[in-house]
Protein backbone atom coordinates (compact mmCIF):
# COMPACT_ATOMS: atom_id res chain seq x y z
CA UNK A 1 0.00 0.00 0.00
CA UNK A 2 1.44 3.40 -0.97
CA UNK A 3 0.64 6.74 0.63
CA UNK A 4 1.63 10.20 -0.44
CA UNK A 5 4.10 12.02 1.81
CA UNK A 6 2.31 13.55 4.75
CA UNK A 7 -0.69 11.23 4.64
CA UNK A 8 -1.95 10.33 8.09
CA UNK A 9 -2.62 6.88 9.50
CA UNK A 10 -5.99 5.15 9.86
CA UNK A 11 -8.65 7.12 11.62
CA UNK A 12 -7.07 10.54 11.03
CA UNK A 13 -8.33 13.20 8.63
CA UNK A 14 -11.47 11.14 8.05
CA UNK A 15 -13.79 13.73 9.47
CA UNK A 16 -12.24 16.47 7.31
CA UNK A 17 -12.46 14.27 4.25
CA UNK A 18 -16.08 13.39 4.88
CA UNK A 19 -17.24 16.92 5.63
CA UNK A 20 -15.53 18.34 2.56
CA UNK A 21 -17.68 18.72 -0.54
CA UNK A 22 -15.64 17.54 -3.51
CA UNK A 23 -17.19 18.56 -6.79
CA UNK A 24 -17.76 14.93 -7.78
CA UNK A 25 -19.38 13.94 -4.48
CA UNK A 26 -23.15 13.83 -4.23
CA UNK A 27 -24.34 12.92 -0.74
CA UNK A 28 -26.95 10.19 -0.51
CA UNK A 29 -29.85 10.67 1.92
CA UNK A 30 -29.90 8.12 4.79
CA UNK A 31 -31.83 4.95 3.91
CA UNK A 32 -31.96 5.70 0.20
CA UNK A 33 -32.06 2.64 -2.06
CA UNK A 34 -29.49 1.90 -4.80
CA UNK A 35 -28.42 5.15 -6.41
CA UNK A 36 -27.89 5.98 -10.05
CA UNK A 37 -24.12 5.76 -9.60
CA UNK A 38 -24.30 2.25 -8.09
CA UNK A 39 -26.65 1.14 -10.86
CA UNK A 40 -24.30 2.66 -13.46
CA UNK A 41 -21.37 0.70 -12.00
CA UNK A 42 -23.40 -2.50 -12.22
CA UNK A 43 -24.52 -1.70 -15.78
CA UNK A 44 -20.98 -1.06 -17.01
CA UNK A 45 -19.63 -4.24 -15.41
CA UNK A 46 -22.56 -6.18 -16.86
CA UNK A 47 -21.72 -4.84 -20.33
CA UNK A 48 -18.18 -6.20 -19.92
CA UNK A 49 -19.67 -9.51 -18.79
CA UNK A 50 -21.99 -9.60 -21.81
CA UNK A 51 -19.08 -9.39 -24.25
CA UNK A 52 -17.03 -11.86 -22.22
CA UNK A 53 -19.93 -14.33 -22.37
CA UNK A 54 -20.37 -13.86 -26.09
CA UNK A 55 -16.70 -14.48 -26.83
CA UNK A 56 -16.78 -17.56 -24.57
CA UNK A 57 -19.75 -19.11 -26.37
CA UNK A 58 -19.16 -18.04 -29.97
CA UNK A 59 -16.59 -20.74 -30.73
CA UNK A 60 -19.02 -23.57 -29.85
CA UNK A 61 -21.04 -23.07 -33.03
CA UNK A 62 -18.24 -21.62 -35.13
CA UNK A 63 -16.10 -24.69 -34.51
CA UNK A 64 -18.42 -26.84 -36.61
CA UNK A 65 -17.46 -24.73 -39.65
CA UNK A 66 -13.89 -23.73 -38.73
CA UNK A 67 -12.85 -27.39 -38.60
CA UNK A 68 -14.07 -27.86 -42.19
CA UNK A 69 -12.58 -24.66 -43.62
CA UNK A 70 -9.17 -25.21 -42.03
CA UNK A 71 -9.24 -29.02 -42.01
CA UNK A 72 -8.75 -29.32 -38.25
CA UNK A 73 -8.09 -32.55 -36.38
CA UNK A 74 -9.65 -33.29 -32.97
CA UNK A 75 -6.51 -31.96 -31.28
CA UNK A 76 -6.62 -28.79 -33.42
CA UNK A 77 -10.23 -28.22 -32.40
CA UNK A 78 -9.36 -28.63 -28.72
CA UNK A 79 -6.40 -26.25 -29.13
CA UNK A 80 -8.34 -23.45 -30.80
CA UNK A 81 -11.06 -23.77 -28.18
CA UNK A 82 -8.52 -23.85 -25.36
CA UNK A 83 -6.49 -20.92 -26.74
CA UNK A 84 -8.84 -18.45 -25.06
CA UNK A 85 -8.46 -20.34 -21.80
CA UNK A 86 -4.65 -20.35 -21.94
CA UNK A 87 -4.65 -16.61 -22.61
CA UNK A 88 -7.18 -16.15 -19.80
CA UNK A 89 -4.88 -17.87 -17.31
CA UNK A 90 -2.07 -15.45 -18.12
CA UNK A 91 -4.48 -12.52 -18.09
CA UNK A 92 -5.86 -13.51 -14.69
CA UNK A 93 -2.34 -13.80 -13.26
CA UNK A 94 -1.40 -10.38 -14.66
CA UNK A 95 -4.65 -8.81 -13.48
CA UNK A 96 -3.51 -8.47 -9.88
CA UNK A 97 -0.66 -6.17 -10.78
CA UNK A 98 -2.72 -4.25 -13.33
CA UNK A 99 -5.60 -3.71 -10.90
CA UNK A 100 -3.29 -2.53 -8.13
CA UNK A 101 -1.01 -0.36 -10.29
CA UNK A 102 -3.34 1.09 -12.93
CA UNK A 103 -6.50 1.00 -10.85
CA UNK A 104 -9.67 -1.00 -11.30
CA UNK A 105 -11.31 1.42 -13.74
CA UNK A 106 -8.36 1.90 -16.10
CA UNK A 107 -7.83 -1.86 -16.19
CA UNK A 108 -11.43 -2.35 -17.28
CA UNK A 109 -11.00 0.27 -20.02
CA UNK A 110 -7.96 -1.62 -21.32
CA UNK A 111 -9.97 -4.85 -21.25
CA UNK A 112 -12.81 -3.40 -23.31
CA UNK A 113 -10.32 -2.14 -25.91
CA UNK A 114 -8.72 -5.59 -26.03
CA UNK A 115 -12.10 -7.20 -26.64
CA UNK A 116 -12.73 -4.93 -29.61
CA UNK A 117 -9.34 -5.50 -31.26
CA UNK A 118 -8.93 -9.24 -30.77
CA UNK A 119 -12.52 -10.21 -31.51
CA UNK A 120 -12.18 -8.44 -34.85
CA UNK A 121 -8.83 -10.17 -35.43
CA UNK A 122 -10.50 -13.56 -34.85
CA UNK A 123 -13.08 -12.81 -37.50
CA UNK A 124 -10.48 -11.72 -40.07
CA UNK A 125 -8.00 -14.56 -39.38
CA UNK A 126 -6.83 -15.92 -42.78
CA UNK A 127 -5.24 -19.12 -41.43
CA UNK A 128 -5.51 -21.46 -38.46
CA UNK A 129 -2.27 -20.21 -36.77
CA UNK A 130 -3.49 -16.59 -37.00
CA UNK A 131 -6.84 -17.59 -35.53
CA UNK A 132 -5.05 -19.41 -32.72
CA UNK A 133 -3.00 -16.30 -31.85
CA UNK A 134 -6.04 -13.99 -32.05
CA UNK A 135 -8.04 -16.26 -29.74
CA UNK A 136 -5.11 -16.43 -27.32
CA UNK A 137 -4.83 -12.64 -27.13
CA UNK A 138 -8.58 -12.35 -26.72
CA UNK A 139 -8.19 -14.77 -23.83
CA UNK A 140 -5.67 -12.47 -22.15
CA UNK A 141 -8.29 -9.70 -22.19
CA UNK A 142 -10.88 -12.15 -20.87
CA UNK A 143 -8.59 -13.22 -18.00
CA UNK A 144 -8.00 -9.64 -16.90
CA UNK A 145 -11.71 -8.80 -17.12
CA UNK A 146 -12.93 -11.65 -14.94
CA UNK A 147 -10.66 -10.43 -12.15
CA UNK A 148 -11.11 -6.68 -12.57
CA UNK A 149 -14.89 -6.46 -13.10
CA UNK A 150 -16.02 -8.36 -9.96
CA UNK A 151 -13.45 -6.54 -7.82
CA UNK A 152 -14.67 -3.23 -9.19
CA UNK A 153 -18.31 -4.02 -8.40
CA UNK A 154 -17.50 -5.51 -4.98
CA UNK A 155 -15.51 -2.46 -3.90
CA UNK A 156 -17.91 0.11 -5.37
CA UNK A 157 -21.35 -1.24 -4.41
CA UNK A 158 -23.12 -0.67 -1.10
CA UNK A 159 -23.37 -3.86 0.97
CA UNK A 160 -27.16 -4.09 0.61
CA UNK A 161 -26.98 -4.59 -3.17
CA UNK A 162 -23.45 -5.92 -3.64
CA UNK A 163 -24.54 -9.53 -4.11
CA UNK A 164 -27.22 -8.63 -6.64
CA UNK A 165 -24.88 -6.51 -8.74
CA UNK A 166 -22.32 -9.32 -8.82
CA UNK A 167 -24.96 -11.85 -9.84
CA UNK A 168 -26.13 -9.36 -12.47
CA UNK A 169 -22.60 -9.47 -13.91
CA UNK A 170 -22.86 -13.25 -14.20
CA UNK A 171 -26.36 -12.96 -15.65
CA UNK A 172 -24.97 -10.68 -18.33
CA UNK A 173 -22.23 -13.24 -19.01
CA UNK A 174 -24.86 -15.95 -19.44
CA UNK A 175 -26.90 -13.69 -21.72
CA UNK A 176 -23.73 -13.15 -23.73
CA UNK A 177 -23.26 -16.90 -24.15
CA UNK A 178 -26.92 -17.24 -25.17
CA UNK A 179 -26.60 -14.42 -27.69
CA UNK A 180 -23.52 -16.16 -29.12
CA UNK A 181 -25.44 -19.39 -29.60
CA UNK A 182 -28.37 -17.66 -31.27
CA UNK A 183 -26.00 -15.66 -33.46
CA UNK A 184 -24.29 -18.91 -34.43
CA UNK A 185 -27.70 -20.37 -35.24
CA UNK A 186 -28.69 -17.40 -37.41
CA UNK A 187 -25.41 -17.54 -39.33
CA UNK A 188 -25.13 -21.33 -39.51
CA UNK A 189 -27.05 -21.55 -42.77
CA UNK A 190 -24.31 -19.59 -44.51
CA UNK A 191 -21.52 -21.11 -42.43
CA UNK A 192 -20.39 -17.55 -41.63
CA UNK A 193 -18.10 -18.39 -38.73
CA UNK A 194 -16.05 -15.20 -39.23
CA UNK A 195 -19.07 -13.08 -38.33
CA UNK A 196 -19.81 -15.40 -35.40
CA UNK A 197 -16.39 -14.66 -33.91
CA UNK A 198 -15.88 -11.04 -34.94
CA UNK A 199 -19.22 -9.36 -34.35
CA UNK A 200 -18.58 -8.69 -30.63
CA UNK A 201 -15.90 -6.17 -31.58
CA UNK A 202 -18.63 -3.63 -32.36
CA UNK A 203 -20.31 -3.47 -28.91
CA UNK A 204 -16.86 -3.65 -27.29
CA UNK A 205 -16.11 -0.18 -28.65
CA UNK A 206 -19.29 1.17 -27.03
CA UNK A 207 -18.47 -0.57 -23.75
CA UNK A 208 -15.05 1.12 -23.75
CA UNK A 209 -16.74 4.52 -23.80
CA UNK A 210 -19.15 3.45 -21.04
CA UNK A 211 -16.48 2.08 -18.71
CA UNK A 212 -14.31 5.19 -19.17
CA UNK A 213 -16.99 7.22 -17.35
CA UNK A 214 -16.90 5.13 -14.18
CA UNK A 215 -15.39 6.44 -10.91
CA UNK A 216 -12.46 4.61 -9.31
CA UNK A 217 -13.18 2.43 -6.26
CA UNK A 218 -12.71 3.89 -2.75
CA UNK A 219 -10.55 0.93 -1.71
CA UNK A 220 -8.02 1.58 -4.47
CA UNK A 221 -8.04 5.31 -3.72
CA UNK A 222 -7.19 4.59 -0.09
CA UNK A 223 -4.45 2.17 -1.16
CA UNK A 224 -2.91 5.05 -3.15
CA UNK A 225 -3.33 7.54 -0.33
CA UNK A 226 -6.12 9.52 -2.06
CA UNK A 227 -8.32 9.86 1.02
CA UNK A 228 -10.45 12.75 -0.23
CA UNK A 229 -11.14 10.96 -3.52
CA UNK A 230 -12.13 7.82 -1.60
CA UNK A 231 -14.49 9.86 0.56
CA UNK A 232 -16.05 11.42 -2.54
CA UNK A 233 -16.56 8.00 -4.14
CA UNK A 234 -18.23 6.63 -1.02
CA UNK A 235 -20.56 9.63 -0.66
CA UNK A 236 -21.91 9.01 -4.16
CA UNK A 237 -23.48 5.68 -3.16
CA UNK A 238 -23.81 5.87 0.66
CA UNK A 239 -25.26 8.21 3.23
CA UNK A 240 -22.74 10.52 4.93
CA UNK A 241 -22.78 8.36 8.07
CA UNK A 242 -22.32 5.10 6.13
CA UNK A 243 -19.53 6.62 4.07
CA UNK A 244 -17.64 7.87 7.14
CA UNK A 245 -17.88 4.50 8.85
CA UNK A 246 -16.83 2.55 5.79
CA UNK A 247 -13.88 4.84 5.05
CA UNK A 248 -12.58 4.37 8.58
CA UNK A 249 -12.92 0.58 8.27
CA UNK A 250 -11.18 0.50 4.88
CA UNK A 251 -8.23 2.51 6.17
CA UNK A 252 -7.92 0.43 9.33
CA UNK A 253 -8.04 -2.85 7.40
CA UNK A 254 -5.42 -1.71 4.89
CA UNK A 255 -3.14 -0.37 7.62
CA UNK A 256 -3.36 -3.61 9.64
CA UNK A 257 -2.17 -5.76 6.73
CA UNK A 258 0.03 -3.92 4.29
CA UNK A 259 1.18 -6.91 2.22
CA UNK A 260 -0.68 -8.57 -0.62
CA UNK A 261 1.53 -11.12 -2.39
CA UNK A 262 0.63 -14.63 -3.49
CA UNK A 263 2.78 -16.05 -0.67
CA UNK A 264 0.85 -13.99 1.89
CA UNK A 265 -2.35 -15.67 0.72
CA UNK A 266 -1.15 -18.92 2.30
CA UNK A 267 0.32 -17.47 5.49
CA UNK A 268 -1.48 -16.88 8.75
CA UNK A 269 -3.95 -15.41 9.37
CA UNK A 270 -5.29 -15.81 5.82
CA UNK A 271 -4.19 -19.37 5.02
CA UNK A 272 -7.74 -20.73 5.26
CA UNK A 273 -8.92 -17.98 2.89
CA UNK A 274 -6.21 -19.02 0.43
CA UNK A 275 -7.29 -22.66 0.58
CA UNK A 276 -10.88 -21.61 0.03
CA UNK A 277 -10.28 -19.47 -3.06
CA UNK A 278 -7.96 -22.02 -4.69
CA UNK A 279 -10.38 -24.87 -4.04
CA UNK A 280 -13.38 -22.89 -5.21
CA UNK A 281 -11.65 -21.86 -8.41
CA UNK A 282 -10.70 -25.47 -9.13
CA UNK A 283 -14.14 -26.96 -8.52
CA UNK A 284 -16.01 -24.31 -10.51
CA UNK A 285 -14.60 -25.64 -13.78
CA UNK A 286 -13.42 -29.19 -13.12
CA UNK A 287 -17.02 -30.29 -12.48
CA UNK A 288 -17.89 -30.01 -16.18
CA UNK A 289 -19.20 -26.57 -17.18
CA UNK A 290 -16.32 -26.01 -19.62
CA UNK A 291 -17.35 -29.12 -21.55
CA UNK A 292 -21.02 -28.09 -21.64
CA UNK A 293 -20.32 -24.54 -22.83
CA UNK A 294 -17.61 -25.36 -25.37
CA UNK A 295 -18.90 -28.64 -26.77
CA UNK A 296 -22.70 -28.73 -26.33
CA UNK A 297 -23.40 -28.99 -30.09
CA UNK A 298 -21.03 -31.97 -30.30
CA UNK A 299 -22.55 -33.59 -27.20
CA UNK A 300 -26.02 -33.30 -28.74
CA UNK A 301 -24.81 -34.78 -32.00
CA UNK A 302 -23.33 -37.66 -30.01
CA UNK A 303 -26.69 -38.42 -28.34
CA UNK A 304 -28.74 -38.49 -31.54
CA UNK A 305 -29.15 -35.08 -33.21
CA UNK A 306 -28.23 -35.52 -36.85
CA UNK A 307 -27.53 -32.04 -38.25
CA UNK A 308 -25.23 -29.18 -37.23
CA UNK A 309 -28.13 -26.73 -37.25
CA UNK A 310 -30.33 -28.84 -34.96
CA UNK A 311 -27.43 -29.29 -32.52
CA UNK A 312 -26.83 -25.52 -32.40
CA UNK A 313 -30.58 -24.87 -32.03
CA UNK A 314 -30.87 -27.18 -29.02
CA UNK A 315 -27.71 -25.64 -27.52
CA UNK A 316 -29.26 -22.17 -27.89
CA UNK A 317 -32.50 -23.23 -26.21
CA UNK A 318 -30.62 -24.96 -23.38
CA UNK A 319 -28.74 -21.72 -22.71
CA UNK A 320 -32.07 -20.11 -21.85
CA UNK A 321 -32.17 -22.50 -18.89
CA UNK A 322 -28.92 -20.95 -17.69
CA UNK A 323 -30.61 -17.56 -17.69
CA UNK A 324 -33.36 -19.02 -15.48
CA UNK A 325 -30.65 -20.16 -13.09
CA UNK A 326 -29.08 -16.70 -13.00
CA UNK A 327 -32.41 -14.99 -12.33
CA UNK A 328 -33.08 -17.48 -9.54
CA UNK A 329 -29.71 -16.66 -7.99
CA UNK A 330 -30.43 -12.94 -8.34
CA UNK A 331 -33.38 -13.34 -5.97
CA UNK A 332 -31.83 -15.91 -3.64
CA UNK A 333 -28.36 -14.49 -3.05
CA UNK A 334 -29.58 -11.67 -0.76
CA UNK A 335 -32.45 -13.69 0.73
CA UNK A 336 -31.41 -17.31 1.25
CA UNK A 337 -27.72 -16.39 1.37
CA UNK A 338 -24.56 -17.41 -0.45
CA UNK A 339 -24.00 -20.89 0.99
CA UNK A 340 -27.50 -22.36 0.54
CA UNK A 341 -27.66 -21.05 -3.04
CA UNK A 342 -24.26 -22.54 -3.88
CA UNK A 343 -24.98 -25.90 -2.23
CA UNK A 344 -28.31 -26.24 -4.05
CA UNK A 345 -26.70 -25.46 -7.40
CA UNK A 346 -23.93 -28.05 -6.96
CA UNK A 347 -26.49 -30.67 -5.94
CA UNK A 348 -28.42 -30.09 -9.19
CA UNK A 349 -25.18 -30.42 -11.19
CA UNK A 350 -24.42 -33.76 -9.52
CA UNK A 351 -27.92 -35.06 -10.30
CA UNK A 352 -27.61 -33.94 -13.93
CA UNK A 353 -24.32 -35.80 -14.34
CA UNK A 354 -26.00 -38.99 -13.11
CA UNK A 355 -28.71 -38.53 -15.76
CA UNK A 356 -26.18 -37.98 -18.55
CA UNK A 357 -24.08 -40.97 -17.46
CA UNK A 358 -27.18 -43.18 -17.52
CA UNK A 359 -28.21 -41.95 -20.98
CA UNK A 360 -24.82 -42.81 -22.43
CA UNK A 361 -24.67 -46.06 -20.48
CA UNK A 362 -28.10 -47.33 -21.59
CA UNK A 363 -27.69 -46.28 -25.21
CA UNK A 364 -27.97 -43.03 -27.14
CA UNK A 365 -30.09 -42.30 -30.18
CA UNK A 366 -32.87 -40.10 -31.55
CA UNK A 367 -36.09 -39.81 -29.59
CA UNK A 368 -36.36 -40.46 -25.85
CA UNK A 369 -32.61 -40.89 -25.08
CA UNK A 370 -31.77 -37.62 -26.83
CA UNK A 371 -34.62 -35.83 -25.04
CA UNK A 372 -33.44 -37.13 -21.64
CA UNK A 373 -29.90 -36.00 -22.44
CA UNK A 374 -31.20 -32.52 -23.23
CA UNK A 375 -33.08 -32.52 -19.92
CA UNK A 376 -29.87 -33.50 -18.12
CA UNK A 377 -27.94 -30.64 -19.72
CA UNK A 378 -30.76 -28.23 -18.84
CA UNK A 379 -30.66 -29.25 -15.17
CA UNK A 380 -26.87 -28.97 -15.19
CA UNK A 381 -26.98 -25.45 -16.64
CA UNK A 382 -29.62 -24.28 -14.16
CA UNK A 383 -27.63 -25.73 -11.25
CA UNK A 384 -24.34 -24.28 -12.42
CA UNK A 385 -25.73 -20.84 -13.19
CA UNK A 386 -27.59 -20.57 -9.89
CA UNK A 387 -24.64 -21.89 -7.90
CA UNK A 388 -21.03 -21.82 -9.06
CA UNK A 389 -21.68 -19.50 -12.01
CA UNK A 390 -23.13 -16.74 -9.85
CA UNK A 391 -21.38 -17.24 -6.53
CA UNK A 392 -17.81 -17.47 -7.85
CA UNK A 393 -17.96 -13.76 -8.74
CA UNK A 394 -19.48 -12.90 -5.37
CA UNK A 395 -16.81 -14.77 -3.42
CA UNK A 396 -14.00 -13.57 -5.71
CA UNK A 397 -14.84 -9.96 -4.90
CA UNK A 398 -15.99 -10.04 -1.29
CA UNK A 399 -14.53 -13.10 0.49
CA UNK A 400 -10.99 -11.78 0.82
CA UNK A 401 -9.44 -8.92 2.85
CA UNK A 402 -8.58 -5.71 1.02
CA UNK A 403 -4.77 -6.19 0.88
CA UNK A 404 -5.27 -9.62 -0.72
CA UNK A 405 -8.42 -8.96 -2.75
CA UNK A 406 -6.82 -8.57 -6.15
CA UNK A 407 -4.22 -11.26 -5.40
CA UNK A 408 -6.87 -13.69 -4.17
CA UNK A 409 -9.30 -12.99 -7.01
CA UNK A 410 -6.48 -13.36 -9.51
CA UNK A 411 -5.43 -16.67 -7.95
CA UNK A 412 -8.99 -18.00 -7.74
CA UNK A 413 -9.72 -17.23 -11.37
CA UNK A 414 -6.32 -18.43 -12.60
CA UNK A 415 -6.98 -21.82 -10.96
CA UNK A 416 -10.51 -21.72 -12.38
CA UNK A 417 -9.12 -21.17 -15.87
CA UNK A 418 -6.45 -23.84 -15.45
CA UNK A 419 -9.18 -26.37 -14.63
CA UNK A 420 -11.13 -25.01 -17.62
CA UNK A 421 -8.11 -25.66 -19.82
CA UNK A 422 -7.79 -29.24 -18.56
CA UNK A 423 -11.45 -29.98 -19.36
CA UNK A 424 -11.40 -28.16 -22.70
CA UNK A 425 -8.28 -30.00 -23.84
CA UNK A 426 -9.40 -33.47 -22.72
CA UNK A 427 -13.19 -33.68 -22.97
CA UNK A 428 -13.54 -34.67 -26.64
CA UNK A 429 -10.74 -37.19 -26.30
CA UNK A 430 -12.27 -38.62 -23.09
CA UNK A 431 -15.71 -38.83 -24.68
CA UNK A 432 -14.19 -40.83 -27.55
CA UNK A 433 -11.85 -43.04 -25.51
CA UNK A 434 -13.85 -43.60 -22.29
CA UNK A 435 -17.40 -43.12 -23.48
CA UNK A 436 -20.06 -40.75 -22.21
CA UNK A 437 -21.08 -42.90 -19.22
CA UNK A 438 -17.60 -42.92 -17.69
CA UNK A 439 -16.89 -39.29 -18.57
CA UNK A 440 -20.04 -37.95 -16.91
CA UNK A 441 -19.59 -40.42 -14.04
CA UNK A 442 -16.25 -38.74 -13.35
CA UNK A 443 -17.97 -35.36 -13.38
CA UNK A 444 -20.47 -36.69 -10.80
CA UNK A 445 -17.64 -37.72 -8.46
CA UNK A 446 -16.05 -34.29 -8.86
CA UNK A 447 -19.39 -32.60 -8.06
CA UNK A 448 -19.65 -34.66 -4.86
CA UNK A 449 -16.15 -33.55 -3.87
CA UNK A 450 -17.06 -29.94 -4.63
CA UNK A 451 -20.14 -30.18 -2.43
CA UNK A 452 -18.10 -31.50 0.49
CA UNK A 453 -15.52 -28.73 0.02
CA UNK A 454 -18.13 -25.94 -0.02
CA UNK A 455 -19.88 -27.29 3.09
CA UNK A 456 -16.52 -27.31 4.87
CA UNK A 457 -14.95 -24.03 3.78
CA UNK A 458 -17.43 -21.53 2.28
CA UNK A 459 -18.38 -18.68 4.65
CA UNK A 460 -21.82 -17.07 4.61
CA UNK A 461 -21.00 -13.46 3.68
CA UNK A 462 -24.55 -12.19 3.17
CA UNK A 463 -25.04 -8.81 4.85
CA UNK A 464 -21.40 -8.52 5.91
CA UNK A 465 -19.30 -5.42 5.13
CA UNK A 466 -16.01 -6.22 3.40
CA UNK A 467 -13.98 -5.22 6.43
CA UNK A 468 -16.01 -7.56 8.66
CA UNK A 469 -15.28 -10.43 6.26
CA UNK A 470 -11.62 -9.44 6.66
CA UNK A 471 -11.92 -9.96 10.42
CA UNK A 472 -13.63 -13.33 9.88
CA UNK A 473 -10.39 -14.77 8.51
CA UNK A 474 -8.16 -13.12 11.11
CA UNK A 475 -10.44 -14.52 13.85
CA UNK A 476 -9.85 -18.10 12.71
CA UNK A 477 -12.91 -18.31 10.43
CA UNK A 478 -15.27 -17.04 13.15
CA UNK A 479 -17.60 -14.04 12.97
CA UNK A 480 -17.23 -11.42 15.68
CA UNK A 481 -20.95 -10.58 15.67
CA UNK A 482 -24.27 -12.00 14.43
CA UNK A 483 -25.10 -11.21 10.82
CA UNK A 484 -26.93 -7.95 10.27
CA UNK A 485 -30.11 -8.27 8.23
CA UNK A 486 -29.75 -6.03 5.20
CA UNK A 487 -32.88 -5.39 3.25
CA UNK A 488 -32.37 -5.52 -0.52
Amino acid sequence: MRRRPGDSGPGERIEDAMTAEPRAARPVPPGRRPTFVAAFVGLAAAAVGLIYGYDTGAMAGALLFVKTDFGLSTLDQEMVTAAVTVGSILGALAARRLCDQLGRRRTMVAVACGYAVFAAASGFAPTYPVLLVARFLLGVAVGVSIVAAPIFVGESAPVRIRGRLLVTYQLATTLGIASAYFTDLALSGAGAWRWMLGVSGIPAVLVTLLVARLPETPHWQVMRGNIEAAAAALRRTRSAEEAATELAEIRAALAAHDRGTFRDLFRRPFRRAGVFVVGLGFFVQITGIAAIVAYSPMIFKAVGFTSDRSAILVTSLVQLAAIIGEITALFLVERAGRRPTLITGISLMAAANVVLALVFGLGVGPGVPAAIAVLGVIVFRIGYSAGFGSLVWVYASEALPAPLRSTGASTLLAVDLLANFVITMTFLSALTALGGATTFGIFFVLCAAALAFVVRFAPETKGRPLEEIHRYWTNGARWDRPRTTVRG
